[in-house]
């Protein structure tokens, strides 16, 4: 059976074993490599060092995204400048985020939002999360009780906290500062409240009684192909955008300049 499976793979080509994680948010880090090639190949700047963290720069270099896992306790620190009547932001995420969802808010970055009006809290009810106040704060806990997020209003201001944990207390929480664009906040939350599973390799499944797994053989042509997939959508994104940008017709005329460019005098 397994000499007909492999059959056709390609020379010493062999299934890997992986595991289908559920619920996502409890699934571990999983590979950094999924935010950052997304937005090296949507044109951002890789600034960082050999051997140390990642750090990436939006073209524009108003935005950056780091991800540190060499200091206590680490993670994600994505950064926003102050921009016209928007001000200065950031997001902090714990290591243990899964990438997955970390990329709502990072792939976001990417786009321009739509014109319409962000809400964070619908995906979240489209997943049935239960939704109520506590106090001055508001809070969407998922329908395993193992998920929540929260916007939650103190004297110091507004923020969105919002994390996972497991009943042996492993998991992540990740916060925004108040000025955090909600297009963002949304994008992070959609992928939180997502459905799917998502893929971890053996030996990087998190212990825990709260998740359920799946067993599947990958080949790592496939892997290769399911991540130059997401290369190349953001490859052709980010090249469609420029293409409308530079075609985009101008808002004013130039001055005429006779040939030659010799002035005509009245």
């Amino acid at each position: 059976m397994k000499e007909k499976q492999w059959q056709g793979w390609g020379p010493g080509e062999q299934a890997e074993q992986h595991y289908l994680v559920q619920p996502r948010a409890l699934a571990g880090g999983g590979d950094v490599r999924h935010v950052s090639e997304f937005l090296r190949a949507s044109g951002w700047r890789d600034k960082s060092k050999s051997g140390g963290p990642l750090f990436m720069e939006s073209p524009d270099r108003t935005v950056r995204v780091a991800y540190d896992p060499y200091v206590l306790p680490g993670g994600w620190t994505i950064h926003g400048q102050a921009d016209g009547p928007n001000g200065e932001w950031s997001a902090h995420l714990g290591r243990q985020t899964p990438v997955e969802i970390v990329a709502g808010l990072t792939d976001a970055l990417t786009r321009p939002h739509s014109a319409h009006a962000p809400n964070v809290w619908a995906p979240l009810q489209e997943q049935n999360w239960h939704t109520c106040f506590e106090g001055e704060h508001y809070m969407a806990t998922s329908p395993d009780g193992t998920a929540w997020m929260q916007y939650h209003q103190g004297a110091d201001g507004s923020m969105w906290w919002t994390g996972a944990q497991d009943k042996q207390g492993n998991g992540w929480t990740a916060n925004f500062t108040p000025n955090t664009p909600m297009h963002l906040v949304q994008a992070f939350s959609t992928e939180l409240a997502g459905p799917d599973p998502v893929m971890r390799p053996r030996g990087r499944v998190p212990h825990s009684a709260q998740i359920r797994t799946w067993s599947v053989s990958v080949k790592p042509s496939q892997l290769s192909a399911w991540q130059q997939a997401r290369i190349t959508a953001a490859r052709a994104a980010t090249w469609a955008r420029n293409s409308a940008r530079s075609t985009r017709p101008r808002t004013s005329a130039r001055p005429y300049t006779p040939a030659g460019g010799a002035r005509t005098r009245r």
